[in-house]
């Protein structure tokens, strides 16, 4: 079990341009949980800037079967929108468990992901 206290945990937000066309080990790393710690995705967001609607994949790569799970696929946005994936909900990870985006063009979309870390000794 994780160790939840404010000393133990920390905030983390990355944002990537996803420039991938294909998926799995191919697809743009948007984040990867840290060895010894847990994370809480608190927000998972894509930002669409394109002239025309196109599509995006978001997988979730799980370590311990070391398998790609599809969370979004080929979602098609329209132009200069936004659309926060998990509304409200929250995703818990384990170390070494990461989120990859992909798209049909490169450099589309934005994506940013916000996640609590919480240091967790007995993952190893």
């Amino acid at each position: 079990m994780p160790i939840i206290n404010n000393s133990a945990s920390k905030f983390r937000t990355e944002l990537k341009n996803i420039t991938a066309t294909s998926s799995g080990d191919n697809a743009t790393l948007l984040y990867e949980v840290p060895n010894n710690y847990s994370a809480m995705v608190e927000l998972l967001l894509i930002s669409s800037s394109n002239q025309a609607n196109k599509k995006i994949s978001i997988e979730n790569f799980h370590f311990e079967d070391s398998t790609y799970h599809t969370m979004v696929n080929e979602l098609v946005m329209g132009s200069n929108s936004i659309l926060n994936i998990l509304d409200g909900s929250r995703l818990n990870m384990h170390q070494k468990d990461k989120i990859v985006c992909f798209t049909d063009t490169s450099g589309n979309f934005d994506v940013t992901i916000s996640v609590e870390e919480y240091f967790d000794p007995v993952r190893i």
